[in-house]
């Protein structure tokens, strides 16, 4: 299976599973991951995502990661860290529900933007369940989180 099929699969799983409640669902799949917001039409500088990311950029990682969360990308810096304030104003509320996986700081490769994620170094993404589990976690950043991001 290449990449773009398996978050093609993705993608599927993130919108056959993604409550109602949260919102319209926007998700846009792409070689390399899937991004999933809630509003608009347009892609949101706050979003939801799962992309493979280089091993450089990745604790632990030797060939390459799964990076799977919550990205604030806004141009200026202070809105970013706005957004993931927010969040981390709701802690006890989602790190009960994400564990301590979920890592809030500097996005990975880009010092200016901010992440509540967490990554998968060297991944086994062949499997059949692959899809499954990553669009399952990525609706479950997105229920815990978009609550306390609005």
């Amino acid at each position: 299976m290449t990449d773009w099929e398996l978050f093609d699969q993705v993608g599927e799983v993130v919108r056959g599973s993604a409550p109602a409640g949260l919102g319209r669902l926007h998700v846009q799949v792409r070689h390399n991951g899937v991004k999933a917001w809630v509003g608009d039409a347009e892609p949101q500088r706050e979003h939801y995502e799962a992309q493979l990311i280089a091993a450089e950029i990745a604790p632990g990682a030797v060939d390459r990661a799964l990076e799977i969360g919550f990205h604030a990308e806004h141009r200026a810096e202070p809105d970013n860290e706005a957004a993931l304030g927010r969040l981390l104003a709701a802690e006890p509320v989602w790190r009960a529900e994400l564990g301590d996986d979920a890592v809030a700081g500097v996005f990975l490769g880009r010092d200016s933007w901010r992440r509540l994620s967490e990554t998968w170094p060297d991944p086994a993404l062949d499997g059949g369940d692959a899809p499954f589990e990553i669009g399952v976690r990525l609706v479950e950043y997105m229920c815990a989180l978009e609550p306390h991001r609005r």
